[in-house]
């Protein structure tokens, strides 16, 4: 028997993830009755994370690094978390070797053999870049800025495992998303706040949902004819196909598997990787391993990890960004706009390839809306 939406409830909310949540605590804490619900057994959508039967806290579903210039974004969440420091490494495997990514002097020097000043980094850029004008794909990106052999090295195995697709067949944005650096700077993002939340995002999640005007159901499906006359609003975060019953074709995502495994020889002080993140863009069919105690911090003997799997079939992870998908897309947005007392909320609400702040900054800025369409009725 599916349950129906509490007849108390001003507001339904479809997805408990970063979008759900954030809207759901801001319409409670402005008076609102919320009734949430998930079709998971936990809430914190992809975010979620918890504790392993060897007791290291992972990220079941891949990892999940915070990281934002948005003071705004910063400050709301936490309220709901004290933060751990954090700045996160990558390097890529490739031809025996380790390099930092995203490409920097180090990589150059690496590469090429060379022992380039930041000062000639430019010049030698300047004499390996292939020019490509228009810039219409991931691939006039990449050869535009590092050329053909950092491109194959690093970038077209990747997205081919990654997307399925050729660096060729992938909008712009995609490889635009990857910074190249002229200094020694290793880390991943440039942002600036770099933190973990310190006991963990399920933490974060319970805090930010323990509320009074939230009432909350996992385990429950969501269907358009759950939505009674009670509902003055709903928000709704999952794929925005699905709302509609696939009416205009269903929109292609890629997914992700996951091959969680642990090692036993490690020691406490010691670390499984040479890197929290380690990219396998030449080899394997995973495209990298994650090391959890170096995210976390923890320190206990052993360590735990996880091999990422592309896939074109489970769950919707990423949108694929291609001016047809986009086209696709624009479809159903005009569709969500005709629905007044709809809201759609997220990564798959909106069909893009937000991070995490990018989505609570979309979430604060929809819940504001929704009071203020509120009040006007």
């Amino acid at each position: 028997m599916k349950k129906k939406p509490s007849q108390q409830a001003n507001i339904l909310v479809v997805g408990a993830g970063f979008a759900g949540s954030v809207c759901a605590r801001e319409l409670a804490d402005g008076g609102y009755k919320v009734q949430m619900i998930d079709r998971r057994s936990h809430m914190g959508g992809n975010a979620w994370d918890t504790h392993d039967e060897k007791g290291f806290l992972i990220h079941p579903y891949g990892p999940h690094i915070f990281h934002t210039n948005s003071r705004q974004v910063m400050a709301w969440l936490s309220r709901f978390t004290e933060w751990r420091f954090y700045e996160h490494k990558v390097l890529a495997h490739a031809k025996g070797e380790y390099f930092p990514i995203p490409i920097n002097r180090t990589t150059l020097n690496q590469v090429f053999k060379k022992n380039l000043t930041e000062a000639e980094v430019p010049e030698f850029l300047e004499s390996i870049r292939e020019p490509r004008s228009p810039i219409k794909s991931s691939e006039d990106v990449v050869l535009n800025s590092v050329g053909p052999q950092l491109c194959d090295m690093f970038f077209r195995g990747y997205t081919q495992k990654q997307w399925g697709l050729d660096l060729s067949e992938l909008s712009a944005g995609v490889a635009a998303r990857i910074p190249v650096r002229t200094n020694d700077d290793d880390r991943y993002f440039a942002d600036d706040y770099q933190f973990m939340p310190a006991k963990g995002y399920g933490a974060m999640f319970e805090k930010m949902l323990n509320h009074p005007n939230i009432e909350l159901t996992l385990g429950q499906n969501f269907e358009p004819s759950q939505i009674d006359s009670a509902i003055r609003h709903t928000i709704y975060t999952g794929p925005i196909d699905a709302f509609f019953n696939y009416k205009f074709g269903k929109l292609p995502y890629r997914s992700l598997r996951f091959e969680h495994f642990h090692e036993s020889n490690v020691a406490e002080s010691e670390n499984a990787q040479v890197a929290p993140v380690v990219n396998y863009p030449m080899d394997h069919a995973y495209t990298r391993i994650t090391e959890f105690k170096q995210l976390t911090g923890q320190t206990k003997a052993g360590s735990s990890l996880v091999k990422e799997f592309p896939t074109s079939e489970g769950d919707p992870y990423y949108p694929i960004p291609r001016p047809e998908n986009d086209a696709l897309f624009q479809r159903y947005s005009e569709a969500a706009e005709a629905l007044k007392d709809v809201s759609f909320v997220g990564r798959l609400a909106q069909y893009r390839y937000y991070n995490m702040d990018q989505v609570v900054a979309a979430a604060l800025k929809k819940a504001s809306n929704i009071k203020e369409l509120l009040k006007a009725h």
